[in-house]
């Protein structure tokens, strides 16, 4: 099977790459990526020489780009493709448009033209909004983003079901829970706050940090989409998740703890507007249909990702650059200044 996988050098990505490949030996892939900020070769630096792994560069919102991929024979395409930070799209969601509905718009009318057999559409919990202290978010569950990014990721959602209806087209999409594990750029939760405590900086949390997520490995997030791509049904929504909330000041205090690092390490800062509360997933269907599960505790997984950002310091410091400095310097110390201007 030859795939087209969009975003393939990005968090889940590639780490989705790395996982395929070594799964299926009858799998190709074609790895499609823009390589903004987000988008790291290095990630798959132990596939590079693989004659069954192509790497090119692209971008999804060019019609041109899209079709030279398409042309090779492309049977399947996973779109991981997305600008995916909350607080960038706050600061300007711009390019969250561009790449997340127009992109996906050009991903699916050339997959359309060139008779692509599967389109995988892999979405966010964060389409669904917030939750109250009780229940779970099913497939069912009426469409309430409430920031630039999810509103974007919610509209591709909507371009996939509009393409697989309309045009009878195999689409399937897929909505997560908060992913982890390695090669996380550290703008998000985990990572940021690993890299932080290491080197004694104080780690900033959102208003109260009562916040509470349902964490999956994104080991287990590439098992599901493996599992949804070779027995899913056409036309069906899977939410994945892995009944695992936590809030993200217990998130924190783990990390400080493992590490060994003081509490006081801890800063609270301003929240950012519309900060969904809580979310958490109803995985049901995806289980009963296909009988996925996920495997990894997320104590141990957290344990697992702290050594791996321990071990590999060489990349750490290939992706904290200048512009991740200058961005967070700008997110955390003028913070009521953005707001104000919001």
């Amino acid at each position: 099977m030859k795939l087209l996988i969009t975003g393939g050098a990005g968090f889940i990505g590639s780490n989705f790459i790395h996982h395929i490949l070594k799964e299926r030996r009858d799998a190709q892939v074609v790895n499609f990526d823009c390589l903004t900020y987000a988008g790291n070769l290095e990630n798959l630096a132990e596939v590079s020489s693989d004659p069954r792994y192509t790497f090119v560069r692209g971008d999804i919102a060019c019609v041109q780009d899209v079709e030279k991929c398409l042309n090779q024979g492309v049977e399947a395409v996973i779109n991981f493709a997305a600008e995916t930070h909350v607080d960038r799209s706050i600061l300007d969601s711009s390019a969250f448009v561009r790449t997340n509905v127009q992109g996906t718009q050009v991903l699916l009318e050339a997959s359309r033209q060139k008779k692509v057999s599967t389109f995988i559409q892999v979405s966010t919990d964060e389409v669904y909004g917030s939750l109250g202290e009780r229940g779970e978010f099913t497939e069912e569950s009426p469409l309430a983003p409430n920031s630039p990014y999810a509103a974007s990721k919610a509209a591709a959602d909507l371009l996939a079901r509009a393409y697989c209806k309309t045009f009878n087209m195999d689409v399937i999409v897929t909505r997560c829970s908060n992913n982890y594990g390695p090669y996380q750029f550290p703008e998000k939760l985990i990572p940021l706050m690993i890299l932080n405590a290491l080197e004694d900086k104080p780690l900033p949390v959102y208003g109260d940090g009562l916040y509470t997520r349902d964490w999956i490995h994104v080991k287990d997030h590439c098992r599901a989409l493996e599992c949804i791509l070779t027995e899913g049904h056409p036309g069906r929504i899977y939410n994945i998740g892995s009944n695992q909330e936590r809030q993200n000041l217990e998130v924190v205090r783990q990390i400080l703890e493992i590490l060994r690092k003081s509490p006081d390490l801890i800063q609270f800062v301003k929240d950012r507007p519309a900060h969904d509360r809580r979310y958490a997933i109803d995985a049901t269907v995806l289980q009963r249909e296909l009988g996925w599960k996920p495997q990894i505790p997320f104590e141990e997984g957290l344990a697992d990702t702290i050594r791996w950002y321990e071990s590999n310091s060489d990349w750490v410091s290939h992706v904290c650059t200048g512009t991740y400095q200058e961005y967070y310097h700008r997110m955390y110390e003028t913070r009521d200044e953005t707001l104000k201007n919001l």
